[in-house]
């Protein structure tokens, strides 16, 4: 087992090749750093998140295989589309981006936590007020229902 690679505080360039995530289970890949918008742009462009609980450092993964969804080949069939039709939901974007990534961190019968902390929350609504991070919202009235957030 390799040790893992410490990130340099002062630059947010500093990750190591994501190949060395493999050497890992699960694709960790370095420890430490910030969450500044600077370091996560620079993670996400390399297929590198943080994944952490409160009280410890930040961890950086970077997992093989991971998901990526592709906005524009995502297919919607007929009755998908009319079945939320049909329940009365409304789907917004980038409307309510921290009301949604806040009720992603919210307790879940059966989870002790959450990784999403008030740091984590900070950080993506920097990303999400520089045009960088999205949320698409789903509405049953006025009350959130659903939704999610994401880089671009």
């Amino acid at each position: 087992m390799r040790r893992l690679h410490w990130l340099n505080e002062q630059d947010p360039d500093s990750f190591p090749d994501v190949r060395q995530a493999l050497e890992e289970p699960n694709g960790l890949l370095a420890v430490g750093g910030d969450l500044s918008a600077e370091r996560l742009e620079q993670a996400y462009l390399r297929g590198i998140f943080p994944w952490y609980s409160e009280g410890q450092p930040v961890l950086w993964w970077s997992p093989d295989p991971r998901m990526v969804l592709f906005p524009e080949r995502l297919r919607v069939t007929r009755s998908l589309r009319k079945r939320a039709q049909n329940a009365g939901f409304r789907v917004t974007f980038d409307q309510a981006f921290e009301h949604t990534i806040t009720a992603c961190a919210a307790p879940r019968p059966g989870q002790p936590g959450t990784w999403i902390s008030d740091d984590v929350i900070a950080a993506y609504t920097q990303l999400h007020r520089k045009g960088v991070a999205h949320s698409v919202e789903v509405w049953d009235g006025d009350e959130l229902a659903g939704g999610c957030t994401a880089l671009a």
